[in-house]
This record gives structure tokens, C-alpha cells and sequence, in this order.
């Protein structure tokens, strides 16, 4: 079986995340989704590891290969359990390949066996990052098509009652 692990925060997911796992699991038998607790991120994440899941899997359902699993270890470590030798990265831009070419690097010095594959972003999804999508929602900005419909609805919810 050919296994990839397509790791993030996914603080969160969004249209460009969707696009990167739908475009991943063409190429894998599967890919699995790791969605990281992260909590030291930029403060800590807006969701619960527990929300970010369930976000994903509702969004997710046209890949059948697709599967989502939290994780709160080295990635290298999720890697040799799931017997996964590929991660996949999005990218959007040039800061987004300096960042990962870095964590890509690590990660080969901790098991060679992993490789990194980065996948770029399309043109409509260049800009799009889950700090931006917050940011705009704090301030009252319409994320619709930006973010699956549910997310949409929580952030304006969440982001109203917080300010």
C-alpha cells in the first residue's frame, strides 16, 4: 500500500487544505490526514483538536481514501506507526517552502526513510491561510467558500460572542 500522511493544524481547514488532500489522494492508495493538538501555535488553536476533526471529516467524505487521525508526536513517529514513508506539504508561497524545506530536512535527519512531497497551492488558493480566515472572521468578514460551510457558520458564531 502506498501511504501518505498529510500533517497539519488545520486551525481551520480550508478551501486550500481541501484542495492539497483531494489532489493528494489522487496520487496515494491513501493518504492520511494527521491533524496536530499543537497547542503552543500562536497562542494555541481557536478549535479543539476534537472540533478540527470533526471539521475535516465532514469535509472530506468525496475521498474515500482519505482518513483523519489526531496525533501529538513526532511526525516521524505517527509515520513509522502508520508505515507511511511520504508527507505531504502544501505550499503557497516562497515563505511556505523556506519553513518546510526546514521541517522537511529535520524530519529526513530523524528517518531516512521518510520523504517530504510538497504540493503547490492553485492560483485561487495563493493567499488563503487559517490566520487570515480567523482574522477576517474576528472582524466581521464573510469567509463563505473560503472555509467548508460549517466552519463558516462557528467562526461568525465563536468570533461574535469573543469580541
Amino acid at each position: 500500500m502506498n501511504r501518505a500522511i498529510c500533517p497539519g493544524t488545520f486551525d481551520p481547514v480550508t478551501s486550500g487544505h481541501i484542495d492539497i488532500i483531494g489532489r493528494a489522494s489522487a496520487l496515494f492508495d491513501e493518504v492520511v490526514v494527521a491533524v496536530a493538538l499543537n497547542p503552543e501555535k500562536g497562542g494555541g488553536p481557536l478549535f479543539t483538536l476534537e472540533e478540527r476533526v470533526s471539521f475535516l471529516k465532514d469535509a472530506i467524505p468525496p475521498f474515500a481514501n482519505v482518513t483523519i487521525r489526531p496525533f501529538d508526536c513526532l511526525l516521524i513517529d505517527l509515520a513509522e506507526e502508520m508505515d507511511a514513508h511520504i508527507v505531504i506539504k502544501g505550499l503557497r508561497a516562497v515563505s511556505d517552502f523556506e519553513r518546510e524545506f526546514q521541517m522537511a530536512q529535520l524530519n529526513h535527519r530523524l528517518d531516512t526513510r521518510v520523504e517530504t512531497m510538497f504540493i503547490m497551492a492553485v492560483p485561487e488558493y495563493t493567499y488563503l491561510s487559517s490566520s487570515a480566515i480567523k482574522e477576517i472572521a474576528a472582524l466581521g468578514g464573510d469567509v463563505r467558500g473560503l472555509v467548508p460551510d460549517a466552519v463558516a457558520e462557528v467562526l461568525a458564531t465563536r468570533l461574535k460572542l469573543a469580541r
